[in-house]
């Protein structure tokens, strides 16, 4: 394993809202008053060289603008941050760069803004185009709003364009959760994410759950999901990720195969190999206001672990539905193939994993187990 070949990706949290979701535990903040946009690019600033030291030299191949809603912010503060990332670390000459943008804080002349500060990749969260489930979702747009932000989206020109879809919705029917999907594909965007409403701790769904479709309605919505998307051409790559001409997202695929990420930002996480060949985990402060007043942003950083590495792998590589090259293993944790060899074949015997000496992914079998095959690690 050697560090400076790992590519690198940099997250970049935004950690306001207009209102939070009842479904969401992400660290995001109501917006109470005017966001502290010149304070908060500063102390990203800081945070950068803060972190600058910990990357061999390395470029960043993928910027992602998460939150919260990173389009709150002006598109002039989001090209200054580009225009550091770049001075600090270098950007490759393909980097894709994505900002999440809320259909309630879209608009067309923004949109226009973010392409020329750089952006080229839009994450449109829609959830759902049903004005019933958007209530029932704490969302401020309307269905409309989502259509109508897409076609800003596009109109702007934008080439590469992400929607957020959920499923498994509080009372949503079969086809309903279909149409959702139907009116995405129709409006001609390259990405669907397809994932299901999950219940999560310290959440308001959590402290008062609604009413969830049953086991067997959300084994009916998705199958029939499964069997609309496969129709209209969008092949899955990753268990909730869809595209039907290649636009996969970059900086996600970094995740999933085992790349290194910079973190930036009130409660970002990062993972690093540091030029020693030790991994590490970082995380900031979470709280925006501490996060801009502390003289440090990164909480201590902590080691992962050898014994912990191969689950860390596994949780990773093993949600792309074509896996990854066999090697990566090697090369991006610093173990060797014959520690993992053994469990491997032995979930090969049992039709769970598609092994040969090039690639490591599950079989078309397994990948509907996907965590019995994790426990095994």
């Amino acid at each position: 394993m050697i560090a400076k070949d790992i590519p690198l990706s940099l997250y970049v949290h935004i950690p306001w809202c207009e209102k939070k979701c009842p479904y969401c535990d992400f660290n995001s903040h109501i917006l109470l008053k005017s966001i502290p946009e010149k304070d908060y690019v500063v102390s990203l600033f800081k945070d950068i060289d803060e972190d600058k030291n910990l990357t061999s030299g390395r470029k960043i191949k993928t910027i992602f603008f998460g939150g919260g809603t990173p389009s709150l912010f002006s598109a002039s503060s989001i090209e200054k941050i580009i225009e550091y990332v770049d001075k600090s670390f270098g950007i490759d000459s393909n980097a894709e760069i994505t900002l999440e943008s809320n259909p309630s804080s879209s608009e067309k002349e923004k949109f226009k803004n973010f392409l020329k500060a750089g952006v080229n990749r839009i994450s449109i969260g829609a959830q759902s185009f049903n004005d019933s489930h958007l209530e029932k979702l704490g969302r401020l747009h309307k269905g409309e709003d989502a259509i109508s932000a897409v076609k800003a989206a596009k109109s702007a020109g934008f080439k590469n364009i992400n929607i957020d879809l959920m499923h498994g919705l509080p009372q949503q029917s079969v086809n309903e959760a279909k149409n959702d999907l139907t009116i995405g594909i129709n409006l001609g965007i390259n990405h669907i994410s397809w994932y299901q409403l999950t219940i999560e701790p310290n959440t308001e769904f959590y402290s008062r759950p609604p009413a969830l479709p049953c086991t067997d309605e959300l084994a009916e919505i998705y199958d029939s999901g499964m069997t609309l998307l496969a129709k209209q051409d969008f092949k899955q790559y990753e268990v909730s990720a869809f595209t039907n001409n290649g636009k996969m997202s970059l900086h996600n695929l970094n995740y999933w195969s085992f790349g290194d990420y910079i973190g930036i930002g009130a409660g970002a996480h990062g993972k690093i190999t540091l030029p020693n060949n030790q991994i590490i985990r970082t995380k900031k402060i979470k709280m925006p206001e501490k996060y801009m007043t502390k003289p440090q942003f990164r909480n201590p950083s902590k080691p992962i672990f050898i014994s912990e590495l191969a689950t860390e792998f596994m949780m990773n590589a093993l949600r792309l539905k074509n896996g990854v090259p066999i090697d990566y293993f090697e090369k991006r944790t610093g173990c060797t193939y014959e520690e993992i060899e053994q469990k491997l074949l032995d979930l090969q015997s049992q039709g769970l994993i598609a092994l040969d000496k090039k690639r490591l992914q599950t079989s078309e079998f397994g990948y509907r187990f996907l965590n019995s095959i994790l426990e095994k690690f």
